[in-house]
C-alpha cells in the first residue's frame, strides 16, 4: 500500500457528479442502455454447491503459504525496477502458467527509473563508546566508498534560514537529518481484529468525504507541510552535497502506534528527494534510515556537545538508469460465446519496499489472488466471462503499474489546459476529459486486496450504491467465515483507485488490521513470519467466490456515473498558495 495512502483517495476516486449524460458510447449497437447502467435483478442466483466446492479446495488443499514462501523467502524484497522485481515478475508468470492459466505474460507500463538494490548496510558508533546501530539503506541511495567514518552533526532545521549556521561546517561529516522522533509508551495492543461494533460502524455513511476531504483544514495543512518539507530538504541536500558530506542518516518514521518500537520503516528514505528513482532527481549522498531509539541517542549526544564518531558502510548497486516497470497478467478464458469477451479481474501489487521482504505489503494480496485463481482452475471451472489476474509493480511509488494498465486498456485522460508542476502530487493533478477504449465497455469488475494478512471481513463499495444489495446477498452464506460487512465508504491508497478513477467498478476488501499499521507496513518486520495462514486461506476463498459470482451473472456489475474529472477539478479547493501555479484560476 502506498506511503500516501491516507491522502491518495481524495481526487483519484470517481465523484458521482452527473447522471448518465455522455455515456451513449457505452451502449450496444441497438442503442440500448448497457447492462451496467441498467436495472439489476433483485435476487442473485447463488450456487451454494459451488460455494461448498470452493471452500473445500481453498480451506483443505491450499497452496497460499507455498506461494508465500517462494515469493517472500525465495525472492525477497521487490523494489520496482530492481533485479528482485524482475525475478518476481518471471516467477509469477511461470507459476500462473503451471497452475493452468492461459496467456500468462508481462506487460510493460513504461519507464520507471533507476534499477537499484541494497547489498549490505551497517552502522556503528565508534566514540565515545562502541555500539552497533540499526539502519538500512534508503531506497536509491548511492554506496559509500567502502567503510567511512566521521564526526556526527545533528541538523534539525525548520526553514532554509536555519541552514545558514551549518555552512562551512559539514565537510567530511555524517549528518543526522531531521528532528528526533517521539517514543511514547505503547498503551494499546499492537495487534487487533475488528470488533462487531467497529464493523457495524463501517456500514454507516461517512459524511463530507472523511478527514482529508477536498478543502478541509487537515488536507490543506498536510499539503502545506509536504510542500514546505520538500523545499527544505531540497535546499539541505544541495548544501550538503556542495560541502562534501560523507553520509546522511534519517530517523525511521513513526508507526501508527505512536513512536519508535525498534522497527525500521524505510518508506521515508526515498522522500529525501521527490521521485528519487529518477536519474535527474537522484540523491548523490549515501543515506540510510535508522531506528528511532538509536537515532535519538546520537542526536541527544550532539545537543549535549558530546563529540560522536560513527563508522558506516552503505553497499548498494544500480542496475540501470531507465528501467521499465512490468505487470504480470494471466487469465482463465470465458466459455460463454455471449459473455467471454467481458472480463472480471483480481489483483494486488507485487512490488514492495526493501527493509523487509514485503510479505504483508503486498505479498499477501498477490498470493491470495494467485490462490483464488488456482482454486478455480483446480475445480476445472469454466467461467462464462474471462477471469484475469494482474499483479502490479510501481504501486508504492504512485500506483504506476495499475494506472499504466488502465491507461493502455481502458481509457486515457486528456492533458489539462494548464500543466501543473511536478511538485503537485499525482493524485491532486488536474485531468482533462476521459476517452474510454472499447475494452472499457467489457470490464465487469476489479477486486483488490492490500491491507495486510488479515482475513476478509467485507468489502468497500467505493460509493457504488447499486452494488451493495448484490454483495450483501453474496456474503450472506459466508457469515460463518466472518464476512459480514458492506461499507459504502471510499478507501484509498491502492490499485482499485486506478479503475475507480475511470468509472470502472474497482473494489478493496475490508480486512482485519492485525499488526499491519503498527508493525509490518513498510518495515523490516514485514516478513513471512507475519503471515497468518488461516486468514489468507479464508481470503482466497472469498476472492474466488466473488470472481465466480461475477463471471456467472447475466448482467454486468452496476457502475457509478461516467466520470467527468474536468468538472470535478473545477469544484476542488484551490491550492495555489501551497503549490505555485498548481491551479489555473479565472481571476484577472
Amino acid at each position: 500500500m502506498t506511503f500516501l495512502r491516507s491522502l491518495s483517495g481524495i481526487s483519484l476516486g470517481t465523484v458521482a457528479l452527473l447522471s448518465l449524460v455522455g455515456v451513449a458510447h457505452a451502449a450496444d449497437k441497438k442503442g440500448e442502455t448497457p447492462s451496467y447502467y441498467g436495472p439489476q435483478p433483485t435476487t442473485e442466483a447463488i450456487d451454494l454447491t459451488m460455494y461448498a466446492r470452493i471452500r473445500e479446495e481453498g480451506l483443505k488443499h491450499s497452496h497460499v503459504m507455498q506461494f508465500g514462501a517462494a515469493l517472500n523467502e525465495g525472492i525477497g524484497p521487490r523494489l520496482t525496477g530492481s533485479p528482485n522485481m524482475a525475478k518476481a515478475n518471471a516467477w509469477t508468470r511461470d507459476t500462473l502458467t503451471k497452475i493452468g492459466l492461459e496467456n500468462a505474460h508481462l506487460e510493460d507500463w513504461g519507464e520507471f527509473g533507476m534499477g537499484w538494490q541494497q547489498i549490505n548496510t551497517w552502522v556503528r558508533m565508534v566514540s565515545p563508546d562502541p555500539e552497533p546501530l540499526w539502519a538500512q539503506a534508503s531506497p536509491w541511495s548511492p554506496a559509500t566508498r567502502g567503510a567511512v567514518s566521521g564526526e556526527v552533526v545533528y541538523v534539525n532545521v525548520q526553514d532554509e534560514k536555519e541552514l545558514e549556521k551549518f555552512k562551512g561546517k559539514l565537510s567530511g561529516k555524517i549528518v543526522l537529518l531531521g528532528a528526533m522522533r517521539s517514543t511514547p509508551d505503547i498503551t494499546e495492543p499492537l495487534f487487533k481484529r475488528y470488533s462487531d461494533a467497529e464493523l457495524k460502524e463501517m456500514e454507516t455513511y461517512e459524511a463530507a468525504g472523511g478527514r482529508y476531504a477536498p478543502g478541509s483544514p487537515e488536507l490543506m495543512k498536510a499539503l502545506a507541510d509536504r510542500a514546505r518539507l520538500t523545499a527544505l530538504r531540497k535546499a539541505a541536500l544541495k548544501m550538503m552535497s556542495d560541502e562534501g558530506v560523507l553520509a546522511i542518516l534519517t530517523p525511521s518514521r513513526d508507526s501508527n502506534s505512536g513512536g519508535g518500537t525498534g522497527i525500521i520503516f524505510d518508506d521515508n528514505g526515498a522522500d529525501l528527494a521527490r521521485d528519487a528513482q529518477k536519474k535527474e532527481n537522484a540523491v548523490t549522498i549515501p543515506n540510510a534510515v535508522m531506528m528511532i531509539e538509536h537515532y535519538n541517542r546520537l542526536a541527544r549526544m550532539c545537543e549535549a556537545h558530546v563529540p560522536v564518531t560513527v563508522e558506516l558502510n552503505i553497499e548498494t548497486r544500480f542496475t540501470g538508469d531507465h528501467e521499465h516497470g512490468f505487470d504480470t497478467v494471466a487469465e482463465i478464458p470465458g466459455s460463454d460465446p455471449r459473455l467471454k469477451n467481458e472480463v472480471v479481474m483480481v489483483g494486488g501489487h507485487l512490488d514492495s519496499w526493501i527493509s523487509g521482504t514485503g510479505a504483508t505489503d503486498n505479498g499477501a494480496g498477490s498470493i491470495v489472488a494467485m490462490e483464488a485463481v488456482r482454486i478455480l482452475k483446480a475445480l476445472d471451472i469454466k467461467p462464462k466471462r474471462t477471469i484475469r489476474i494482474a499483479l502490479w509493480s510501481g504501486e508504492e511509488e504512485g500506483l504506476f503499474g495499475s494506472q499504466g494498465y488502465v491507461t493502455q486498456h481502458f481509457g486515457k485522460f486528456a492533458e489539462p489546459e494548464k500543466k501543473e508542476p511536478d511538485s503537485v502530487p499525482s493524485f491532486l493533478r488536474q485531468k482533462g476529459k476521459l476517452t474510454p477504449t472499447k475494452e472499457w465497455e467489457t470490464l465487469d469488475a476489479y477486486y483488490n486486496l492490500d491491507n495486510g494478512t488479515g482475513k476478509v471481513r467485507g468489502v468497500y463499495t467505493q460509493g457504488n450504491w447499486a452494488i451493495a444489495p448484490i454483495f450483501k446477498q453474496w456474503i450472506a452464506p459466508l457469515a460463518d467465515l466472518g464476512v459480514t460487512t458492506i461499507s459504502y465508504r471510499d478507501t484509498g491508497g491502492t490499485d482499485h483507485l486506478s479503475y475507480d478513477a475511470v468509472g470502472l467498478p474497482g473494489f478493496q476488501f475490508i480486512q482485519d488490521p492485525m499488526d499491519y499499521e503498527t508493525r509490518t507496513h513498510h518495515s523490516d518486520m514485514d516478513t513471512y513470519d507475519r503471515l497468518h495462514p488461516l486468514d489468507l486461506e479464508q481470503a482466497a476463498v472469498v476472492e474466488a467466490i466473488f470472481l465466480y459470482n461475477t463471471s456467472e451473472r447475466e448482467a454486468m456489475m452496476p457502475r457509478k456515473p461516467f466520470p467527468h474529472p474536468e468538472l470535478e477539478q473545477k469544484m476542488r479547493a484551490p491550492i495555489e498558495g501551497i503549490y505555485p501555479n498548481a491551479v489555473a484560476t479565472d481571476a484577472k
